[in-house]
This record gives structure tokens, sequence and C-alpha cells, in this order.
């Protein structure tokens, strides 16, 4: 499983937290700033949100088929 898989299941698992941490950091940001460009880390904050929301859908759907692909790997089907 390679450190993006990784990440991925953790997104997957604890969107809540990723989520927080991508607000507190871009609010971090608009204040060191000085809300000079808070326009644009506002939608970043969003999109990152966003993509956080995928990610969890996608890891609920796909634990299922990854448990049974590392299964395969080590049986040595290696499909």
């Amino acid at each position: 499983m390679s450190i993006v898989d990784k990440v991925k299941e953790m997104l997957g698992q604890h969107g809540d937290k990723a989520k927080q941490g991508v607000e507190k950091a871009g609010d971090m940001v608009d204040r060191k700033t000085g809300g000079k460009y808070s326009e644009q880390i506002d939608k970043a904050q969003q999109k990152g949100s966003e993509y956080i929301d995928r990610q969890q859908g996608q890891g609920q759907q796909g634990q299922g088929q990854q448990g049974q692909e590392e299964r395969r790997r080590d049986e040595g089907d290696g499909a």
C-alpha cells in the first residue's frame, strides 16, 4: 500500500478531523497575509473540503474491494 493510499484511507476514516485541519490552516494563512488573499484561501478551503468528502465516499465503497485485492496478493494470485 503506497503512502497515497494510506492518506486516502485516513481521509475516509477521519474526514471530519481533516476538514477541521484544512479550515484551521486556511484561517492561519489568512491571518498571516492580513486577509489579502481571503477569497483565494476560502476557495482552497472549499475545494479541500470537497476533496475530503469525495475520498470519504470512495473509501467506504472501496474498502471491500481493497480487502479482496490484498487477500489475492497475499495468496500469490498477484491480481
